[in-house]
């Protein structure tokens, strides 16, 4: 099956391309490599998933805010390149988890966005590096934000 099939057998709705919220591009390609800015947790209806992780949130709902922001990624590869289908393979991701200063699971919140890759390109192609790392604070006090590298089909 092909990326946009397996997304489409997930049921899932894409949340609306984000606009930069400073000097920045959401998206460069440069060769064959997709390279995708930060990212937050937005919502269906344009809104940002809120909360320090274990303070505000709970490590699941931290989960699920790292899988939004794997669909937000999602938005913006199909905004930049017309289909998931482009994408040969993920290369990196970089999870970011605004945590209090006693959590340490952040792969475990981070997991959230990397299965989703994996299900959308499978296990072979949807899983590349990994870097998990907790930050002081993230940008409007969002749980989590991912970026990430991608290889590009070059048919």
């Amino acid at each position: 099956m092909t990326a946009e099939e397996n997304f489409a057998k997930l049921n899932l709705d894409l949340p609306p391309a984000p606009a930069p919220k400073g000097v920045y591009k959401p998206a460069v390609i440069v060769d064959k490599f997709l390279y995708v800015s930060g990212h937050g947790p937005v919502q269906t209806d344009g809104s940002l998933i809120i909360g320090r992780v274990g303070d505000d949130i709970d490590i699941e709902a931290a989960k699920l805010a790292a899988r939004q922001v794997g669909l937000t990624i999602l938005t913006t590869i199909k905004a930049k390149l017309g289909s998931l289908d482009k994408i040969k393979r993920v290369i990196k991701v970089l999870g970011m988890v605004n945590g209090n200063s006693s959590f340490e699971k952040h792969p475990y919140v981070i997991n959230g966005c990397s299965e989703l890759f994996a299900e959308v390109w499978g296990t072979e192609n949807g899983i590349g590096v990994r870097s998990a790392v907790g930050m002081g604070t993230l940008p409007d006090n969002i749980p989590v934000e991912i970026e990430a590298m991608f290889e590009i089909n070059e048919d």
